[in-house]
């Protein structure tokens, strides 16, 4: 019989609408009837693509007897993390403290105060070295608060204490400053320390893709013509694209490598990585006309629309990991990996042996689909190893469409239709400007289906938006920071490109309730509303995880918004909110990245682009592309007819004697408009 959740509309709590367990949503009801039976509270916080939370579902959340113990002792409440990320922070916080690590699924028991007391992530069925089964923690959980309630208590009220402390940054007395040259370039030398020169990105396995931190980099090239800024753009982007991180044959990436050698991912693809990176890979091609960055920007938008996008014309969250691999088990991997004998029964022998040496397909293979780990099964993750051009590129590019067509008659990973305000702004941005770039206006057209979703069910007359919707219906979930921010960063992408002043009315009217609801005085910023469910403590944090902070991202979108609108109050509070990353930019450059590359935007201006022309001018459009393609960092575009007032950075600007003119301005602040091409690249860099 369905518990709580099967009114819910989180794609993860349906998923556990009919465990055994009692299960509850994050509620006041749930910790009332925690009050009123005395018992504590099992806090399980998850998403619908995590591996770990089905394997823990599946051998404790539907076992009966767990159930049963759990339904008798606890109040038990589920959390999907993406749908209520305050709510997931707050408590990650905790654990990382008390454990030094976290992860998902996050097990965290509480009072019915909601304070926490004990932490855990995945907890297995049976004990194991080092780690205790969840029936034994769910017992010693037990015993403490029925014989020792007020010790208890007590250390739930020193942890709650301790996490006050934590928060409440402070950007110092006085007027503090932005970061400045000399301060990229701390980041920078920060960044070259920790390149790994041999597989490209940053650090060891597991290795993420550093999306954030490289738009910093191609930024701070195009300001400063770093080439070993460059260098490690390119080495990163090659190895990832050559990887099995990167999927061959259907385009997008996995979550992240298992290796630090780009081979085998987490199969799991979310939409954040794929709509940042497919903006990087983009921006790659428009700094250096890299044949393979404009192949996969367009094989990684083409994902998008053809794999995530909703009948509503959203964005769904992700892709699972798992899927049956033919036997009736769900595996990780299993609709990706190949091995020769699969190669030969699609392609037969002579074009088997060639997918196979083309894509690194060994009788040995790369992956084992039980632990996901490079020890060798007999299936290989597709890659490029050598990365050579084939000789018979016709031939080769028949491989892929029968082995995409073979690999569509597999079970596929089950995929979350949950809408994210956040992460349809990120695809957006990289839809609109893919699209543009590569005269695609299926693209742009798509970015701006999922930007009528967000206005039409997410947002409110008010500018208050809603974080999640399912299948158009709009979530109970308030917006948080980087709802706000990303979604103005992606309406702001989308003036640029289309010329439709109404998404910059769209984004100021966001960034005003980030002003007025998100914004401390002195100009720190919070990722809930001041008016938000009040929860232990306030979630603040500056630093970037898999997407943008909402705190840097705020920061760019109020900047860019600044740069189209003139409002010096927008500028004022993206320069306040830049200070942060003077205080770590140079310590922890990887976790920062996005706040890097809006300081390098500030530090360039950032150039105000106003091209005025009739649409229907081909000279209109020349300069309009040559403006879009411009490498300034941050650029800021506007287009649109004489007279025009939709948007104020095009106010007053006039034809050049009877032609499309364009105008480059700093703080409004013009040089002389121009009508040649080629002397608008010269002005911007392209």
């Amino acid at each position: 019989m369905p518990n709580r959740l099967a009114h819910e509309t989180s794609p993860y709590l349906l998923q556990h609408a009919d465990n055994p367990v009692d299960w509850r949503p994050w509620s006041d009801e749930a910790f009332e009837e925690a009050r009123s039976r005395g018992v504590p509270v099992l806090l399980s916080v998850g998403y619908s693509s995590c591996h770990w939370c089905h394997v823990m579902a599946h051998e404790s959340f539907e076992d009966a007897e767990t159930a049963e113990y759990l339904n008798a002792h606890f109040v038990s409440v589920k959390v999907d993390r993406e749908e209520r990320p305050d709510v997931d922070a707050v408590y990650m916080e905790a654990v990382q403290a008390a454990t030094g690590q976290g992860g998902w699924p996050m097990t965290v028991f509480l009072t019915p105060e909601a304070e926490p007391f004990y932490f855990g992530t995945y907890f297995p069925p049976r004990p194991r070295p080092g780690m205790p089964s969840f029936r034994q923690v769910l017992e010693g959980v037990r015993a403490a608060w029925s014989d020792r309630r007020d010790e208890v208590r007590d250390v739930a009220g020193k942890i709650v204490r301790d996490l006050a402390e934590r928060t409440g940054i402070a950007l110092g007395s006085g007027a503090p400053q932005p970061p400045g040259a000399e301060d990229m370039a701390a980041a920078l030398m920060g960044l070259t320390r920790e390149f790994d020169a041999v597989r490209g990105g940053f650090g060891g396995a597991p290795k993420f893709p550093p999306s954030m931190a490289l738009e910093f980099l191609l930024r701070h090239y195009a300001r400063t013509g770093s080439e070993g800024a460059l260098q490690m753009v390119q080495s990163t982007c090659e190895a990832m694209a050559r990887g099995g991180i990167y999927d061959q044959l259907g385009g997008g990436f996995a979550r992240y490598s298992v290796d630090a050698e780009w081979i085998v991912p987490h199969f799991e693809k979310m939409l954040y990585d794929n709509a940042l990176l497919c903006r990087v890979y983009a921006h790659l091609w428009r700094a250096t006309g890299s044949d393979l960055a404009r192949r996969v920007a367009l094989e990684t938008a083409d994902f998008l629309v053809r794999e995530m996008r909703t009948e509503q014309g959203g964005f769904a969250s992700a892709l699972d990991a798992d899927s049956d691999d033919g036997t009736g088990r769900h595996v990780e991997g299993a609709y990706y990996v190949w091995t020769p004998e699969q190669l030969r029964e699609v392609l037969g022998e002579a074009d088997a042996e060639q997918a196979a040496a083309y894509f690194g397909v060994t009788e040995e293979g790369t992956f084992d689909s039980d632990i996901s780990r490079c020890r060798g099964g007999g299936a290989s993750v597709l890659q490029l190893p050598d990365g050579a051009p084939p000789a018979d590129a016709a031939r080769l590019a028949s491989v892929r469409e029968r082995l995409l067509a073979a690999r569509e008659r597999r079970e596929r990973p089950g995929r979350d239709d949950k809408i994210v305000a956040a992460w349809n702004g990120l695809a957006i941005a990289a839809l609109a400007e893919t699209g543009a770039y590569f005269d695609r206006p299926d693209l742009v057209e798509a970015a701006t289906g999922a930007a009528d979703l967000l206005v039409r069910l997410h947002m409110d007359t008010g500018g208050r938006l809603a974080r999640t919707s399912l299948g158009g219906a709009v979530g109970g979930h308030a917006g948080v920071l980087e709802d706000y921010a990303d979604v103005a960063e992606g309406f702001l992408a989308l003036a640029a490109v289309s010329g439709e002043g109404v998404w910059v009315d769209f984004a100021g009217l966001l960034l005003d309730t980030v002003l007025h609801h998100f914004a401390a005085e002195d100009g720190t910023l919070f990722d809930t509303a001041d008016d938000a469910e009040a929860l232990i403590r306030r979630p603040q944090d500056p630093t970037d995880n898999a997407a943008p902070s909402g705190w840097t991202a705020a920061a760019g979108a109020l900047l860019s918004y600044a740069a189209v609108s003139g409002s010096s109050r927008h500028r004022e509070a993206a320069e306040r909110a830049l200070v942060v990353v003077r205080a770590l930019g140079g310590r922890v450059p990887r976790f920062i990245g996005w706040g890097l590359a809006v300081a390098e935007a500030l530090l360039d201006g950032p150039r105000e682009v106003a091209v005025v022309g009739p649409d229907d001018d081909p000279g209109t459009r020349a300069l309009h592309r040559a403006a879009l393609l411009a490498t300034a960092p941050g650029a800021v575009i506007a287009v649109g007819a004489p007279g025009s007032d939709e948007v104020p950075l095009l106010e007053g600007r006039v034809l050049l004697e009877g032609r499309p003119a364009a105008y480059v301005c700093r703080h409004f602040t013009c040089d002389a408009p121009t009508d040649d091409v080629a002397a608008l690249t010269a002005r911007l860099g392209g």
